[in-house]
């Protein structure tokens, strides 16, 4: 069966933040790792990890925990990982891309219609993040310029109490209510934007999973490590369908693509060229060793 082509045009783009647009999820592996030495056991292996990305802390703890076999328990890990944390998150930086990317994006908030032009041409965006709150600060204080494009009223964390405890990702609440803050906050004369027509960014499996589920499109960021554990699983998108958006190339180990785990239905292609060529920018995500 032919990929489907006619899909609505892209009027709000959802992001995660964990090793999406923050390198958090190498700090999160060097904590645990630290922990793991002082035990006497290996490094945390990528299947493992693959696991553990986007879902809540108490759900990635204990799929970590019942892997680990540690001489500790769970609270003695918790506040060990906590400090090590602490030290680590104030260092948080943006992976490569994601700055201009987000101001493109946030520009076209404010993005000025000709009379009689259609609103839907405004793009919006929102934060959809596992992290609650007092993680998301220690990892953003400092970053504060990077996360001015979203407003305080379209983030959701993971302790957002209009979320249901245990519905956190691969269920796809977060995104929706992400939708739900902008729909809440759209100026005057714009139609609410509908599932169908928002792009979700996410790095990990879970998240992906999430934002399907949400009835949304989804591009895939994973990490090169997760990339391999998932290699051959992958639905990838063709080269034209990069040329339909301006871009002839994409890198393969570590971009923003349209390429999604066999866990979900394959993911299409991103078919909205225009606005693709209204945001000239790279969609390389190199990361550096």
């Amino acid at each position: 069966m032919a990929p489907r082509t006619d899909f609505p045009r892209i009027r709000a783009c959802l992001f995660d933040m964990d090793g999406l647009l923050l390198d958090t999820e190498d700090i999160y592996t060097k904590c645990t790792n630290i922990i793991l030495e002082r035990y006497g056991k290996s490094n945390l292996p990528w299947p493992i990890k693959a696991r553990l990305q986007g879902r809540p802390g108490p759900a990635a703890t204990k799929i970590f925990f019942d892997w680990a076999d540690l001489p500790i328990d769970q609270d003695e890990y918790t506040r060990q990982n906590t400090i090590l944390q602490a030290q680590e998150f104030p260092n948080t930086r943006p992976l490569p891309g994601v700055a201009d990317l987000l101001a493109s994006l946030g520009r076209t908030r404010y993005y000025n219609l000709k009379e009689g032009e259609d609103p839907t041409k405004r793009v919006h965006i929102a934060l959809a993040t596992s992290s609650h709150e007092a993680n998301f600060r220690v990892k953003t204080n400092h970053l504060t310029d990077l996360f001015s494009v979203f407003p305080t009223h379209r983030r959701v964390l993971g302790d957002d109490t209009r979320l249901q405890a245990g519905r956190g990702k691969p269920l796809p609440d977060i995104f929706l209510l992400a939708l739900k803050t902008i729909n809440d906050s759209l100026p005057a004369g714009e139609e609410p934007i509908k599932p169908e027509e928002c792009l979700v960014f996410e790095d990990s499996v879970p998240g992906v999973e999430a934002g399907r589920r949400a009835g949304m499109r989804v591009i895939w960021c994973p990490h090169p490590e997760l990339k391999k554990v998932y290699a051959g699983r992958e639905g990838r998108s063709s080269p034209a369908a990069w040329a339909r958006l301006g871009r002839s190339t994409c890198t393969r180990s570590a971009s923003w693509t349209t390429a999604g785990p066999s866990t979900s239905r394959r993911l299409r292609t991103f078919p909205t060229p225009s606005l693709a060529s209204r945001f000239p920018l790279p969609l390389s995500r190199r990361r550096t060793s």
